[in-house]
């Protein structure tokens, strides 16, 4: 695991957008998309990439982490909806190479399986793009999930349907239910970049990056993957022990490792 601190959220930005940018450069990808707010500066880098610096995903798959259960794909805050305005349509990642989950499938456990197998098929995913929530979760693997965990059906806790609430209408509007890739399979993607920003996520990425490995911090599994690039900004870096080594060692990576 590698943390590397930046002076800012923008730098954490161009940082994961140079990372995704080597991997879609480097021949057909696939690659994992979240939401929420974190990703979003880095989704502009790369639309930007794309538009003036011919950058182009139609090499590429994408699979996304979550969905809400019970919202349909043309919901405005269905992940399906969301990744498409603050991302796939402004790119040329075609809708049919957008992978996600069927928030209103007849029985989503067999959701989850076809899912999980979908991914085999593809190949599994080549760069993991997470953020992680006030809680310490990642994906919608909410604090006690299981570090081996396959995707399937999750409750969320009543932190994270506050977090969420900012982007509905009305708070009650906000599903108690969602469909999540497991911690088991997030792990099975071949490199992950876990993204935090802002001082209210300084203390679950302390606890992520330097507590033990526990289901009370489902981010704290990451641990385990042999590829994991942290990448914070300062206020999000502000409880991290060994901060020091951390921009210390950054400082002196020889150019030619890359992240």
């Amino acid at each position: 695991m590698e943390i590397i601190i930046l002076p800012t959220g923008a730098d954490v930005a161009r940082a994961a957008a140079d990372a995704i940018e080597e991997q879609v450069r480097s021949g057909p990808s696939v690659l994992g998309l979240a939401t929420g707010s974190t990703p979003l500066g880095t989704y502009q880098e790369l639309i930007e990439r794309h538009r003036n610096y011919g950058l182009s995903f139609t090499n590429a798959r994408a699979f996304l982490l979550d969905e809400y259960l019970g919202l349909p794909a043309t919901h405005p805050q269905s992940y399906h909806s969301v990744i498409r305005k603050e991302f796939t349509d402004s790119v040329d990642l075609g809708s049919d190479a957008v992978h996600g989950l069927n928030g209103v499938a007849a029985d989503p456990a067999a959701e989850a399986l076809r899912y999980e197998a979908s991914i085999e098929a593809a190949g599994g995913v080549d760069i993991q793009i997470l953020g992680i929530g006030t809680d310490g979760h990642v994906g919608f693997n909410e604090p006690m999930s299981s570090l081996a965990s396959r995707t399937r059906i999750k409750t969320l806790t009543r932190q994270t349907r506050k977090d969420n609430a900012r982007f509905f209408e009305n708070p009650a509007d906000v599903p108690d239910h969602v469909l999540t890739q497991g911690l088991g399979t997030i792990r099975q993607a071949r490199h992950l970049l876990l993204l935090a920003v802002g001082a209210t996520k300084a203390q679950a990425l302390a606890a992520a990056v330097e507590g033990p490995v526990a289901a009370v911090c489902p981010a704290s599994a990451l641990q385990l993957h042999p590829h994991v690039t942290v990448l914070v900004d300062s206020a999000a870096a502000s409880k991290l022990a060994h901060r020091d080594y951390y921009q210390d060692t950054f400082g002196r990576k020889p150019q030619w490792q890359g992240l």
